[in-house]
C-alpha cells in the first residue's frame, strides 16, 4: 500500500515537473528536491543519504524531461542551437565537478546549500527583473561563456536542477528574447542532467545502507514515476508558455519554492 502511494506521489511530481520545464525551462528540480527529501524521510531511508538521493534522482528525471521539452520548443523554432552548443562543453565540466564536490561536503553543509539556493530562487521569481526583450545581442567572449557554463553546471549538479534559473538570466543578458532563453535553457538541462546523474550513479554504486531499488544514489521508482509523467506534460508546458501570463505564474511558483526552501532551511538549522 505504501509503495503504491509513493509511486502515485512520484507520478504527480512528474506531471508538475513537465509543466514547469515546458513553461519556464527550469526542469522542476526546485520543487522535486525538497519533496523527494521529505518523502524519502517518511519512507525511512537513511538520513545521511536523503539529500544526495533527492538531488541525484531529481537530476536523473531531468534527462527525459529536457528531451521532451527541448523538442517541443525546437518544433516552434525557439531554441538557439549555436548558443546552446557553445555553452554545452563548459556545462558538462561544471556538472561533473559539482556532483563530485557533493562527495566531500558535510551533510549539514550540503543541505544548507540546497536550502539557501531554494530561497534565492524564490526571491528571483517573486521580484520582477528586466526581461531583456529590448536588449541588443551582445558579443560574448569565450572566457565568459566558459565561466557561465561551468558555474551553471556545477551549481545545478549540487542542488538538483536543470540549470534554467541560472542560465536564463545569462541568456537574457546576452540578448536572447525571453522565449528563446526559456527554450534554449530547456535544451541545456540535458547535458547537466546526463553528466551529473551519471556521476551520482557511479559514486553511489557501492555505498552501504542505500535502500532497495537504488541505482547508485538514484532511486529508481521515483525516477520512473516522475519521468513517465513529466514527458507527457512537458510539451503542454511548452505550448502554454506562449499563451499564458508567465510573469504571474512565476510569482505563484516563487511562493511555493519560498515556502519549501524556508522549511528546508529550518529543518537544517533547527533539527529535532
Amino acid at each position: 500500500m505504501l509503495a503504491a502511494l509513493s509511486f502515485a506521489l512520484y507520478l504527480c511530481l512528474g506531471l508538475v515537473t513537465g509543466l514547469l520545464s515546458g513553461l519556464f525551462g527550469i526542469g522542476g528540480g526546485v520543487i522535486i528536491v525538497p519533496l523527494l527529501y521529505w518523502g524519502f524521510a517518511l519512507l525511512g531511508f537513511p538520513g545521511e543519504s536523503l539529500m544526495v538521493m533527492a538531488v541525484a534522482t531529481s537530476l536523473a528525471t531531468i534527462i527525459p524531461t529536457s528531451i521532451a521539452s527541448g523538442l517541443a520548443h525546437h518544433r516552434r523554432g525557439y531554441v538557439d542551437w549555436p548558443f546552446a552548443l557553445k555553452l554545452a562543453p563548459a556545462i558538462l565540466l561544471g556538472a561533473a565537478a559539482g556532483a563530485n564536490l557533493v562527495q566531500v561536503l558535510p551533510v549539514t553543509l550540503f543541505k544548507l546549500v540546497v536550502a539557501l539556493f531554494q530561497v534565492g530562487v524564490a526571491i528571483t521569481l517573486l521580484v520582477p527583473v528586466a526581461t531583456g526583450s529590448n536588449q541588443p545581442v551582445r558579443r560574448i567572449g569565450t572566457g565568459l561563456m566558459v565561466v557561465a557554463g561551468w558555474l551553471t553546471g556545477c551549481l545545478s549538479a549540487l542542488v538538483g536542477i536543470g540549470g534554467g534559473t541560472l542560465s536564463i538570466p545569462f541568456m537574457l543578458y546576452c540578448g536572447l528574447s525571453p522565449r528563446h532563453a526559456v527554450a534554449t535553457a530547456s535544451v541545456c538541462g540535458f547535458p547537466i542532467a546526463l553528466m551529473s546523474s551519471g556521476v551520482y550513479l557511479l559514486t553511489g554504486w557501492n555505498q552501504p545502507g542505500l535502500p532497495d531499488w537504488n541505482l547508485g544514489y538514484v532511486h529508481l521508482p521515483a525516477w520512473l514515476g516522475i519521468a513517465l509523467a513529466s514527458v507527457t506534460t512537458a510539451p503542454l508546458g511548452a505550448r502554454l508558455a506562449h499563451r499564458l501570463p508567465v510573469s504571474r505564474l512565476k510569482r505563484w511558483l516563487g511562493g511555493m519554492v519560498g515556502m519549501a526552501g524556508t522549511k528546508l532551511l529550518m529543518d537544517t538549522l533547527l533539527p529535532e
